[in-house]
């Protein structure tokens, strides 16, 4: 027995087979992949202020998400020198179908602007019940607790002692990572 060709017929279908059986072997993961809509909300931290955007924690967890295999939606909502009245005020912006949003209660700007740190705990329960009003998780971004306060001489801070490193802004996203993951499930 020799080598035979294949019918024209036969060989197109099995090329055909194969091509389609890549396809789904390629393509088949990326449309099985998990969505996860995450929401940021804060102030000048959450927008990268000294670093840009691009190194900012929100697009750190972006990046590691999708390098997990996620297929992410991140929206951001921060404004540079707000309070924790601001951040509230902004709950009524998270997307529809959001499952978590990260928050930051503005840092040092309610201290800077007189408030209370009652009113702005009071501030930061207001905010997390109203983003669990809209059906999602909510998580603070945690600078104090991995970086240290502000204005207090960390190496996590830039020059101004407010603003986070592009090192920090990494740190907090991998702090993030897996609580954003677990929240979304």
């Amino acid at each position: 027995m020799g080598n035979r060709a294949l019918p024209a017929g036969r060989a197109a279908s099995m090329w055909l087979a194969f091509g389609l059986a890549a396809c789904i072997a390629v393509c088949g993961g990326a449309a099985n992949a998990k969505t996860i809509k995450v929401f940021a909300l804060g102030a000048s931290n959450t927008n990268g202020k000294g670093v840009g955007s691009d190194e900012a924690w929100p697009a750190q967890l972006e990046r590691m998400l999708r390098a997990k295999g996620y297929e992410v939606t991140l929206g951001i909502s921060a404004i540079n020198g707000d309070t924790s009245a601001g951040v509230l005020s902004r709950t009524s912006s998270i997307p529809e179908g959001t499952q978590v949003v990260v928050f930051d209660t503005g840092g040092d700007n309610d201290r800077l602007r007189g408030l209370a740190p009652g009113d702005t705990k009071a501030n930061r329960v207001r905010i997390e019940s109203a983003i669990r009003a809209h059906h999602a998780v909510p998580i603070q971004a945690p600078y104090k607790t991995l970086i240290g306060p502000q204005r207090s001489g960390g190496a996590g801070y830039q020059a101004d002692e407010i603003h986070l490193t592009a090192q920090s802004h990494a740190r907090i996203a991998a702090y993030l990572l897996p609580k954003v993951i677990a929240a979304a499930k």
